[in-house]
């Protein structure tokens, strides 16, 4: 404005221009009380405000703007007299409208006295901050559900942390998987849930950094509750800065991952176990398969130089045979092993009671050692009682003492254990949930590195020298076992030695003993039926050899056909497998049916255990294993 513009207010004293400025001022309702709260001025604010005019409203109370509620509890004449007594009054609350329609208020009452100090009135100034009331009733509302929000969960540990570390809030969370009550904790730094190890190491500050540097730190780890326990922990932390970016603390979130943790490595062991047991189900099939061919070949040269024994006129001829049968002999030990591992030996179930094998057999471990080592046994109090082998378990225990010396060229001890143990399903590989007799055989050896441990239980490997060891000691040993029900663990730690654990199913004294095979047989005249040219010519002669008559087929449809043209058969003699047509089980089940009469005998260089899992019972016939041995066909063609 220019000074002409400014010029009329020149005419008004002070007094005029104070009261033109509150009359017109929009904003703010300011007015006038007497002392008894008469309202004696009205200004363009109040009007727009309160919706009254100044005729409508002037020498009427000004608990006319008051809520009912307010005016039954005398909150306007207390608004006075407390600005009476202390100079001013301030307050925020409810008031209405000329149509009854309610805003909220900030109200300021102040005492007018005159120049002696005597009370004439007051000044009322009110500001409608309906806005500003919403918007931090929205904003409480906000706050108090996340407050409600997080003080529920209790899945998560959810709490802050001051830019020092010092816990300053904790949720209900937090006191369930940590165990510390919000007064217990808040205001303690929170390096007290890390274990010792981590503490020293400063793994808590070093997190709070990282938080502050990248905004962001995901983390998992032991954790410690209260009462000492240890937990493993899902943990975030994020950094909290403000509007102007100053870090003002920390948001951690803490979740108890144990159980999952735990689940997962059950998992993982089950996975790795089933792979195993495939891998290693797969290798059986094919070293089971070669070995029962090389049973074949072996029974072939076995029956000639039986055949050839009896006919041999010099010692040259005798003691040539007999090396030549030695060999055969090592040839069919290596097949008895392959098999074993490939779990297709014929094995001669009993009833055994540990304790009392082991210690028969104690002094034969005893010289396996040297002096400068220690074998030591250490059997369960309770009779552990199995079905098994006992020969082969005497082999296989033997074979795992041997291997613990050869791993302690220094000395050491070894010791040989019992224990009866109950087992949760999928504890050890996939044996079902049970009680087991667990044998330990523990050395203070040389140990296995992670690799050889890994591919221990592997046929033919070995980290003995060449021509010191097969690498088939402990693949037989894990054949035989699995073969009997159980399972291998072996745990080792390089440096420390080895300790593995054959697990057994325990079986009550009532248990039935070993199963036997009956049949007892006289002969004169054989069937033989064999599908390998080679070996059906060598049992023929050996047969013949020991004076039985004998009529050959290759397969079970030319048997049949000689069985309806020769009643004076007396015994049927079959190779099991058989590549084409009926198996030498089928054509032994015809012949049962048919020919009543006729003993049968069945050969092969799978397992009885395992014929009767593909094809049922077989008790009703004389099973001989491959390659048998003249005495063996003997005792069995000759049995009544």
């Amino acid at each position: 404005m220019t000074h002409s513009d400014d010029q009329p207010l020149t005419g008004f004293s002070d007094a005029q221009r104070f009261e033109m400025l509150v009359t017109s001022v929009k904003d703010y309702a300011i007015y006038m009380l007497d002392t008894d709260g008469i309202i004696v001025s009205w200004n363009a604010g109040a009007q727009r405000f309160k919706g009254y005019t100044a005729s409508e409203v002037i020498g009427r109370h000004f608990s006319l703007f008051y809520t009912d509620e307010d005016k039954q509890s005398g909150l306007p004449q207390k608004a006075l007299n407390k600005s009476a007594e202390h100079g001013t009054f301030e307050a925020e609350g409810w008031r209405l409208r000329k149509d009854g329609s309610r805003f909220w208020a900030n109200v300021v009452i102040d005492p007018i006295r005159d120049a002696t100090g005597t009370l004439v009135g007051f000044a009322k100034i009110t500001r409608d901050i309906s806005e500003r009331k919403v918007a931090q009733e929205t904003l409480r509302q906000s706050e108090e559900q996340f407050r409600l929000l997080v003080q529920g969960v209790t899945d998560y540990a959810i709490y802050m942390l001051s830019p020092a570390g010092d816990v300053i809030s904790w949720n209900a969370g937090a006191e369930r998987i940590k165990g510390y009550q919000a007064g217990e904790i808040i205001g303690k730094h929170f390096s007290r849930f890390y274990t010792e190890e981590d503490r020293a190491a400063g793994t808590p500050a070093r997190t709070l950094a990282i938080s502050a540097k990248e905004g962001r730190v995901e983390l998992e780890g032991w954790r410690v509750r209260k009462d000492g326990s240890q937990f493993w922990a899902h943990v975030i932390v994020d950094a909290i800065r403000d509007e102007s970016g100053t870090l003002v603390g920390f948001a951690k979130i803490t979740r108890d991952v144990t159980e999952p943790r735990r689940a997962a490595a059950e998992l993982e062991q089950a996975n790795q176990a089933l792979a195993h047991a495939q891998k290693m189900e797969a290798i059986g099939q094919v070293t089971g398969g070669v070995a029962h061919d090389f049973n074949n070949l072996l029974a072939v040269l076995s029956n000639g130089l039986q055949v050839l024994t009896s006919q041999s006129r010099t010692h040259l001829d005798v003691k040539m045979i007999q090396t030549m049968q030695r060999a055969v002999d090592r040839g069919a030990s290596l097949t008895q092993q392959l098999l074993s591992f490939a779990r297709q030996q014929p094995l001669k179930i009993e009833k055994v009671n540990l304790n009392a094998l082991i210690s028969e057999f104690e002094p034969m471990l005893q010289r396996v050692g040297n002096s400068s080592i220690t074998c030591q046994v250490k059997l369960a109090s309770e009779k552990p009682t199995v079905l098994l082998d006992g020969p082969r378990f005497e082999a296989a225990l033997l074979n795992l003492v041997a291997n613990s010396r050869d791993a302690m060229p220094e000395g050491g001890t070894v010791v040989v254990g019992t224990e009866i143990v109950e087992l949760q399903h999928g504890a050890v590989g996939t044996l079902p949930a049970g009680a087991y007799v667990r044998i330990s055989i523990a050395d203070t050896g040389t140990g296995m590195s992670p690799a050889v441990l890994s591919r221990a239980l592997d046929p033919f490997f070995t980290t003995k020298e060449p021509g010191r060891g097969t690498g088939l000691g402990l693949s037989q040993v894990y054949g035989f076992i699995t073969q009997s029900g159980g399972d291998i663990v072996i745990r080792s730690v390089e440096g420390e030695g080895t300790t593995i654990e054959l697990y057994l199913p325990k079986v009550e004294d009532e248990v039935n003993g070993a199963n036997e095979y009956a049949g007892r047989l006289s002969v004169e005249t054989v069937l033989l039926v064999e599908d390998e040219p080679d070996l059906l010519g060598a049992a023929s002669e050996l047969f013949q050899s020991i004076g039985y008559e004998v009529l050959v087929a290759s397969n079970a449809s030319d048997a049949v056909e000689i069985l309806k043209k020769n009643p004076a058969i007396n015994i049927l003699f079959s190779d099991v497998m058989m590549g084409h047509g009926m198996s030498g089980i089928e054509l032994a089940a015809l012949v049962r049916r048919d020919y009543p009469a006729v003993k049968i005998v069945l050969a092969s260089g799978f397992p009885l255990l395992a014929l009767r899992r593909d094809h049922g019972e077989l008790d009703d016939f004389t099973f001989i294993s491959k390659p048998y041995r003249l005495a063996e066909l003997a005792k069995v063609l000759r049995a009544s």
